[in-house]
């Protein structure tokens, strides 16, 4: 344990890798690696379960605890200029036929569309286009509820620019030898949509 903390006190101080965000995921750390300012971090009101995540953040990296926040992860984020805008190439909307769903992916998909529209991520439409949409089962035997928008995303004009060649983009990571990995809450809710598209 002390060869990785010092591992990872070698990555904070070496300034060519100061942007690596490292997270000790998972890991069930000594007492020593926290300190007493990790309460300040949370409201009393905190759910346990949050508290547990904090936890289990190293400490120089507690500045980025909201994105691991279920809380957090039940808002949109706030508009800004890069908002996602979707630009039909002189095309309507597609109209598809929905996927059958057994009665209970059918009460499973309610439940779903009822809890976005309560946190305001999606909203009631009177559209005829729109896309199929299936439930495919998660590693924690949840349902994650996917839209199938191969007809919009094929009339959506599409952002071209230069894509740098791969062997430039891994020069990046010359040198880097701790990677992470994080799986987002909610990412596709991350990705805010420009008002009116």
């Amino acid at each position: 344990m002390d060869e990785l903390f010092k591992e990872i006190q070698d990555v904070e101080e070496d300034n060519s890798v100061s942007s690596l965000h490292l997270v000790l995921w998972n890991m069930d750390l000594p007492p020593s690696c926290y300190d007493d300012s990790l309460e300040e971090l949370w409201d009393e009101e905190e759910e346990p379960e949050e508290i547990e995540t904090m936890m289990k953040v190293f400490p120089a990296y507690h500045q980025y605890l909201d994105v691991f926040s279920k809380v957090k992860a039940e808002k949109l984020p706030s508009h800004h200029a890069c908002a996602h805008l979707i630009k039909l190439e002189g095309s309507v909307p597609p109209v598809e036929v929905i996927y059958s769903l057994s009665n209970q992916d059918s009460d499973t998909l309610r439940a779903k569309i009822s809890e976005n529209v309560e946190k305001f991520f999606i909203f009631p439409r009177s559209s005829s286009a729109g896309g199929p949409v299936l439930l495919v089962k998660k590693k924690d035997d949840g349902l994650c509820l996917c839209v199938d928008h191969h007809k919009l995303n094929a009339a959506t004009r599409k952002n071209k620019y230069p894509v740098p060649p791969i062997n430039k983009l891994l020069t990046v990571f010359n040198g880097f030898f701790i990677f992470s990995r994080i799986d987002l809450c909610g990412a596709y809710n991350l990705l805010r949509v420009k008002e009116g598209t």
